[in-house]
């Protein structure tokens, strides 16, 4: 493995493994819903055949869910009146096309009777994550499930949580330290 791939395939392992205390495994879902990750698969392959901004649409919502609450897919709580993580300024340039990939595989989970319900969205989202950076021509690794979905979502929670745009390299190294990522981590995410 080149480098590069080396870099970016640890640091979505750090991304994967943030989370909201649960104990992550290999085959969490192996008895409730088996083929889990097949149906993920299919559902992000075909999108990402439908447009390339898939690709980053997904993984920059993973990075924007990560580093807010841990990787509980709390970015997806809707909110009706407009005071969730996603409407906060730093979340509305977040593509549509991400939310698509997490709904259209959280559709396809739903449509097997055995997993209906029982496949949380943030491990979708990982495995959304994981199957559009092997699609856009990254490393495919092994994601770790049992992630809980969050039930909060603030705008409060965003503040001070993602880089700003004026962010300086100390500001942003800084920020990136707290999540246990280096400087080659943050370059090879950005």
């Amino acid at each position: 493995m080149e480098a590069p791939s080396f870099v970016f395939l640890s640091l979505l392992l750090i991304l994967t493994a943030t989370t909201t205390s649960a104990q992550l495994t290999r085959g969490f879902y192996n008895n409730v819903c088996p083929n889990v990750e097949q149906l993920v698969r299919s559902a992000v392959n075909q999108k990402f055949q439908q447009t390339f901004v898939t690709a980053p649409a997904t993984l920059r919502l993973f990075f924007h869910d990560c580093f807010v609450r841990g990787c509980d897919a709390s970015v997806l709580i809707q909110s009706p009146n407009n005071k969730a993580e996603k409407d906060h300024p730093d979340d509305i340039s977040l593509a549509g096309d991400g939310f698509d990939t997490v709904v259209k595989a959280k559709a396809a989970v739903d449509r097997d009777p055995n997993c209906r319900n029982k496949v949380s969205c943030a491990d979708i989202l990982a495995l959304a994550t994981r199957d559009v950076v092997n699609l856009a021509g990254g490393p495919f690794y092994n994601v770790e499930l049992g992630r809980r979905d969050g039930r909060i979502s603030t705008l409060a929670g965003v503040q001070h949580n993602l880089p700003g745009p004026n962010f300086n390299l100390n500001q942003l190294n800084s920020m990136f330290s707290l999540h246990g990522l280096s400087q080659t981590d943050m370059i090879a995410l950005s």
